[in-house]
Formats: C-alpha cells, sequence, structure tokens
C-alpha cells in the first residue's frame, strides 16, 4: 500500500528482455535505497513492483507480461525518470490517498500547460472508465496522488503546483506521453457491490 506523495523520482538504467528469464528493469534511486530489504514493494510510476536485488545505488526488477501490457513501463529507456515511493508503513503520515500501486490504465496526455505558477494537465479518459473518476475525488497519475478539479468530455483535469511538478517526473512530460492511472480503490468496491446486489432476486 502507497500514498501517492512521492518521495524522489530515479534513473533508469536499463529494460532488457534476458533468455528465459523475462524482463529486468534497473533503476538507480537514492532515499528509497534506506533499509531496503530483498523483496521489498516499492511503486515505479505508480506500479507495485518486488525489487528482487541490490547493488551500491542500483536496484533489480523482474517484470511480468501483465505489468508491461498494461502500464507504460514497458516505454521505458535508459535515462528515463520515474517516481519512487516505498510502502507504507504504520507510522506513516497518510498526506495522499490509498495507492495500491497496481495500475488500471495507460492514458493520453491531452494538454500540458503553464497557468501563471501552475501547470494544467488533462488527460484522456475512456467512456468504460469515466464512472471512476469523480469532481474533487482522488486518482494516481504515474504513482502521484491528485485531485480530479474537471470532468471534461472524454477527459479529466487536474492541476499540478510548482512543487509537485519539481519533484516528480511530471517535469519531463509532453504532449501525447502515456501516464499510468490508478482509480481509488473506494469506486471499485461501490461498483463490485452494486454488481452483486443487482444479481440478487429482488436487487
Amino acid at each position: 500500500m502507497f500514498t501517492g506523495l512521492i518521495e524522489e523520482t530515479g534513473r533508469v538504467l536499463w529494460l532488457r528482455r534476458r533468455e528465459s528469464q523475462g524482463v529486468q528493469l534497473a533503476i538507480e534511486g537514492d532515499r528509497v535505497l534506506h533499509g531496503w530489504k530483498r523483496g521489498d514493494s516499492l511503486a515505479i510510476n505508480g506500479c507495485c513492483l518486488t525489487a528482487t536485488e541490490k547493488r551500491g545505488s542500483m536496484l533489480y526488477f523482474d517484470l511480468l507480461q501483465e505489468t508491461l501490457d498494461r502500464t507504460n513501463l514497458g516505454r521505458l529507456r535508459p535515462d528515463t525518470l520515474v517516481n519512487l515511493e516505498r510502502c507504507v508503513t504504520p507510522n506513516t503520515r497518510m498526506g495522499g490517498h490509498f495507492v495500491q500501486g497496481h495500475v488500471d490504465s495507460v492514458a493520453e496526455v491531452l494538454t500540458w500547460e503553464a497557468v501563471g505558477a501552475d501547470w494544467k494537465l488533462d488527460i484522456r479518459l475512456l467512456d468504460e472508465l469515466a464512472g471512476y473518476v469523480a469532481y474533487k475525488g482522488s486518482i494516481a497519475v504515474n504513482g502521484i496522488s491528485l485531485t480530479v478539479s474537471e470532468i471534461l468530455p472524454g477527459a479529466f483535469r487536474v492541476w499540478i503546483i510548482p512543487h509537485t511538478r519539481e519533484v516528480t517526473n511530471l517535469k519531463t512530460l509532453n504532449l501525447g506521453d502515456q501516464v499510468n492511472l490508478e482509480f481509488d480503490i473506494l469506486a471499485k468496491y461501490v461498483e463490485r457491490l452494486l454488481q452483486n446486489r443487482g444479481q440478487k432476486p429482488g436487487g
């Protein structure tokens, strides 16, 4: 479990397919290495991965094909910046919202522009996913806990303060980029409960 408050940006060293061993991702970090233990979870661009090895300032991860298919991690290139967050502990301040690290979808950046000191970010939202997004609700974008400020036709809008842009990989964002989305877990449970209720006789 994560909060969506990014601790630092790491640098991708490589993403490569190894014979009979699948795909390996190697990143370079700093703060997230403190207290590291084999098997610890780390959110990379909002995707929960298990660290399999550490060498100096480098962490290694084995990626499933499912992860490559459902996230933007398969598009990573050397020197790309990624958002990093360690999992929460019992004494962690819950400043964001509950983020599982289970990416639901990738989506295209439609608008990314400065408006005064802040930045306006519009992200494409498919009709079949629109029910998971609510005005003033929470959403994780590349693992960043953000508040939806507006629902648009086929999109949603969030506003980015200068601090968030500076300490995350949003500073490298471009129009047309694909970002990872994780919808609020509460919306998923509500949907499931309503589906089950609708299946009951007389529901």
